[in-house]
């Protein structure tokens, strides 16, 4: 089973002005073929489907505990597009009513590469990619064979960060949301792709680090990477469970060490999950009919609820 927690696995900068073009350009992330759906959906299944976990424990653990990390990422860059395409929060946004709605309010909706983001689902995200394209099953391989899986998941990992480093580069220092979570991304990213490459190590005794660069994207040269790696963040695996999935030390620590490219410090297995930061809270916009046209008796109620609650 999985466990909720109302907060992100790190903060995001609000944005500096509505770009739902750069929300679209984040969505790869998302829904894309290397996007954090195909990564959970991988993850995902191959957990449940996994034989012999009893006996096979440390590789079970690891494939079970990104899964919940990756259920994160999904959350993260959701989060990200909507800030994107939502912009920064108006005060007072949420009262009032949708006035005129007759004047076309959202003209430059019509515009965006990915008008469905405003038409369909109010700027929120959907797990489709940058050009709308529906996220789909097919991208989800679980052979049941334990190296061909962990092959498949490396590919996976060192494909999704090629994928980020893309989407970072075309966004501008004006989107400091979606450029925060390619940072972040491109540094967990690189714990799950070595992660995977030792536990192939583990098993077939073949080093990938000298087969192929593991993953060969220098993080000291992302400035929004920088936080994360002098805290340590690339060489930390979390179990993201109260006390399951401890099995992974076996594979993650033993003296080795970080990615080459990465700051040095000896692997890091964490129990539990991440501190995390605050999910923002998106300003409501009645003409646009969210959360409705006009919402002063739901707040009343939804106030009422809460004090009654306490």
């Amino acid at each position: 089973m999985f466990l909720r927690v109302d907060k992100l696995q790190v903060e995001l900068p609000a944005p500096k002005r509505q770009d739902p073009n750069a929300g679209a350009a984040l969505q790869e992330l998302l829904g894309g073929k290397y996007g954090e759906m195909s990564t959970l959906g991988n993850y995902m299944f191959q957990s449940f489907n996994f034989r012999s976990k009893s006996k096979l424990r440390p590789f079970y653990s690891l494939v079970a505990a990104i899964t919940a990390e990756e259920l994160g990422h999904v959350e993260l860059v959701s989060n990200g597009v909507a800030m994107l395409n939502n912009g920064p929060d108006v005060p007072g946004g949420d009262e009032g009513f949708g006035g005129d709605i007759s004047n076309a309010p959202f003209e430059a909706m019509k515009d965006i590469r990915s008008a469905a983001s405003f038409y369909s689902h109010a700027g929120g995200a959907v797990p489709v990619n940058s050009n709308s394209m529906s996220w789909n099953a097919d991208m989800v391989t679980t052979t049941g064979n334990v190296i061909v899986d962990l092959l498949h998941n490396f590919h996976l990992e060192c494909g999704a960060r090629l994928h980020k480093l893309r989407v970072y580069e075309s966004l501008t220092d004006a989107n400091i949301t979606g450029r925060e979570v390619c940072g972040y991304l491109l540094v967990r990213g690189s714990v799950h792709a070595h992660a995977y490459a030792l536990a192939l190590k583990k098993i077939t005794g073949v080093e990938l680090e000298k087969f192929l660069p593991t993953p060969n994207i220098p993080l000291g040269n992302i400035p929004e990477c920088q936080k994360y790696l002098a805290e340590g963040s690339h060489r930390r695996l979390y179990t993201f469970s109260p006390k399951d999935y401890e099995e992974m030390r076996g594979i993650w620590g033993g003296g080795e060490m970080a990615l080459p490219d990465d700051p040095p410090g000896e692997l890091e297995v964490v129990d539990g999950l991440p501190d995390g930061g605050k999910i923002h809270d998106l300003t409501g916009v009645p003409s646009a009919f969210t959360p409705d046209y006009a919402p002063e008796e739901m707040f009343e109620i939804a106030s009422k609820l809460y004090q009654k609650s306490r």
